[in-house]
């Protein structure tokens, strides 16, 4: 029987670790029986660095315990045992170093899959290895699901605030959790891998609330880099070749222009009414070239433009009609393997999470509609 938590505070301090080393067996990120899904740095070999949400760890093991040791303040993660449900783990203070993962397990072999949940640009998560019973080890790893999915995604693919459901609460890491997004439950849906390239505020050509001409913070000049704003390392694209590219960016680029902010009467709220602060121009132009650069990287994969969930009256009409004339388009220069998505426009009947984000129903109602539509585009 699996002894479980939800949400696990149990941490053991380094030197203790340290003490009782010898009656466990330390297992480096390096192993070559742990498997990595995302864009992880190996510089350090020792201390696997990533940041973006979803990247996920796997590994098979024996024993009756397991335990994961992460740089601290490395954030929230999902994790899984076998079969059980999935819980959350936090690495949250300046000494938690090590949580356990599993106790009491019986004896035979079991597998654990860990998701990074949250965003790490601010908490720069590194990984460091796995603690087992003494003379347990690593075993063979699963196949990976031969199922490829990348997601490129601003707060919605995150799920930003989806264990929140007061609308008026802002941003905290501990109600953000990548593990409810219809991302990762439409990847789980297909059995499919997944990585999520996504940013709370980030869009196609320009940030929230940043000028009408454009932003540094975009995806098409954070895209190549294994880590968002950390321009020391290239992403290598040959690591990951996935089958569909869903692309659910424009929401933050119809947000209000810096030179119109929002007034005292508006919120975040998507339904208030609001200037946008989008040149058309320009937006095209963004979906245009970073369509150029995904088809560079990815000849084979088929290309979904989406429109969020949060969009809705002038700023959907806005981004949904761009982005059938640049699918239009994309087609008419022969390249045939781009298409066309919207989720149904959130009403508030589902709920809200922090900051008028989609609430887990609203997350489960866009899986429900995304799931069907690439398993027939796809053939799986």
């Amino acid at each position: 029987m699996l002894h479980l938590f939800k949400t696990l505070s149990l941490f053991i301090g380094l030197a203790a670790f340290t003490l009782n080393a010898t009656a466990q067996t330390v297992v480096k990120p390096s192993d070559k029986n742990i498997q990595y899904i995302g864009r992880v740095s190996f510089k350090n070999p020792d201390s696997p660095a990533w940041n973006y949400t979803g990247t996920t760890i796997r590994v098979n093991f024996s024993g009756t315990s397991l335990k994961m040791i992460c740089k601290p303040e490395s954030g929230y993660f999902m994790a899984k045992i076998d079969k059980s449900e999935a819980f959350k783990v936090a690495f949250t203070g300046k000494n938690d170093s090590i949580a356990t993962l599993a106790v009491a397990l019986p004896k035979g072999k079991h597998s654990a899959e860990i998701m990074y949940c949250i965003e790490g640009h601010d908490n720069n998560p590194e990984f460091r290895g796995f603690i087992l019973d003494k003379d347990a080890q690593t075993l063979e790893p699963t196949a990976l699901p031969k199922r490829k999915i990348e997601y490129i995604g601003n707060s919605i693919t995150c799920a930003y605030g989806v264990e929140d459901t007061n609308p008026n609460n802002h941003f905290d890491i501990a109600t953000e959790n990548h593990y409810l997004s219809y991302a990762a439950i439409t990847a789980r849906n297909l059995n499919a891998q997944h990585f999520s390239v996504s940013r709370s505020g980030i869009g196609i050509y320009r940030h929230y609330g940043s000028s009408k001409k454009g932003s540094e913070v975009c995806m098409p000049k954070q895209y190549e880099y294994t880590r968002i704003y950390d321009k020391s390392e290239l992403w290598d694209f040959s690591k990951y070749q996935p089958d569909v590219v869903c692309v659910n960016l424009g929401t933050n680029d119809t947000s209000p222009d810096l030179e119109t902010p929002v007034s005292n009467t508006q919120d975040h709220n998507p339904n208030a009414q609001r200037p946008m602060g989008c040149d058309e121009i320009l937006l095209k132009a963004g979906y245009k070239s970073f369509l150029k650069t995904l088809r560079s990287k990815y000849p084979k994969a088929k290309i979904v433009f989406l429109c969020g969930s949060m969009l809705n009256g002038e700023g959907l009409k806005l981004i949904s009609n761009t982005l059938d004339e640049v699918v239009k388009e994309a087609k008419k220069d022969g390249d045939k393997q781009v298409y066309r998505f919207n989720f149904t426009p959130q009403t508030g009947s589902l709920g809200y999470g922090a900051d008028w984000h989609p609430s887990i129903a609203q997350q489960q109602l866009m899986a429900d509609e995304l799931t069907p539509y690439l398993k027939k585009l796809m053939k799986w």
